[in-house]
């Protein structure tokens, strides 16, 4: 799993791309506060390689908290900025702070 950022010098925001190895898996997606937690919104992209892939423009100067959904089963990204625990979830969201 990873993350990639990439600020837009022209624009308020910031190209955020995820990439989840999950070879046997057949759907990933990533939710959070910025596609209001919808696991279609944040359905990313099977390659030939088994890694799913996705990008998002993210409003800058934010904090946004996610998770991935892996066949149903929610994962936190280890590479997130930080971890704030959520009451309604039961257990921690990742941060990532654009």
């Amino acid at each position: 799993m990873s993350i990639k950022k990439q600020f837009i010098k022209t624009k308020p925001v910031c190209k955020v791309t995820f990439s989840v190895e999950a070879k046997e898996a057949n759907q990933v997606s990533v939710i959070g506060d910025f596609n209001d937690w919808k696991v279609e919104e944040g359905a990313l992209s099977k390659l030939k390689n088994g890694t799913f892939k996705g990008s998002f423009d993210l409003t800058k100067d934010s904090a946004y908290e996610f998770k991935y959904v892996i066949d149903g089963t929610y994962v936190n990204e280890p590479e997130a900025d930080s971890f704030k625990w959520n009451d309604f979830a039961g257990a921690e969201n990742g941060v990532l702070v654009v």
